[in-house]
């Protein structure tokens, strides 16, 4: 019955630094910030589903940005592509922390 206890407390011990492990993991990859690439790729796939891209850029660094008392910082990037024949150029700028396009403006 002693052995019994023992494993016991040893599989609960065990079990406990499992799921420790997965939530360590999973906070984790929510600090994880997104790179400027991974961000320019998410505004190309959406734009993909569309039309086709002439070009595509980003800016690697990034750029501080105050709307009234919220400060951030962002990076800024590009779309190019045809639209009735047209070639017609796009701006976003995307939150450099959690990657979200925080505003995407024709020019």
């Amino acid at each position: 019955m002693n052995k019994q206890l023992q494993y016991g407390g040893l599989l609960a011990v065990g079990m406990a630094g499992i799921a420790g492990g997965f939530s360590v993991g999973g906070l984790l990859k929510r600090l994880r910030r997104p790179t400027p690439n991974q961000i320019l790729n998410q505004v190309k796939r959406a734009f993909l589903k569309e039309a086709p891209i002439e070009g595509s850029w980003i800016e690697m660094k990034k750029s501080p940005l105050q709307k009234f008392a919220l400060r951030t910082d962002v990076y800024y990037g590009g779309i190019t592509r045809y639209e009735d024949g047209q070639l017609v150029q796009y701006e976003f700028l995307a939150d450099a922390n959690t990657g979200s396009i925080l505003d995407i403006y024709r020019l």
